[in-house]
């Protein structure tokens, strides 16, 4: 709905529809679930006030390592790696399946 009350028309169909047409969404998908999550540890890390090394050091890793669990391009990356590092900032990851 517009500023003024009244809808547009839209043209073509959605982002969603766009992407399945390409083979991409999955992939897409993916990455945006890794970049949330990276940046979901990484601010955890943050107000924790703990070092990347610190945090390597508790998942038993090194910091190269763990530069790579956070890197949002990096979706190779487990679950339980990624349980690890959000127990290691005081958080823990909840993974939960929907209705599509």
């Amino acid at each position: 709905m517009t500023e003024d009350g009244t809808t547009r028309e839209t043209v073509g169909g959605t982002l969603e529809e766009f992407l399945h047409s390409l083979g991409e969404r999955e992939d897409v998908y993916g990455e945006a679930i890794k970049r949330v999550l990276a940046w979901q540890i990484e601010e955890a890390r943050r107000a924790s006030g703990l070092s990347k090394s610190e945090v390597a050091q508790r998942i038993g890793t090194s910091r190269s390592q763990l530069d790579r669990v956070l890197d949002p391009a990096n979706v190779s990356v487990s679950l339980e790696t990624l349980d690890k590092a959000a127990r290691a900032v005081g958080k823990r990851l909840h993974i939960e399946i929907v209705d599509a």
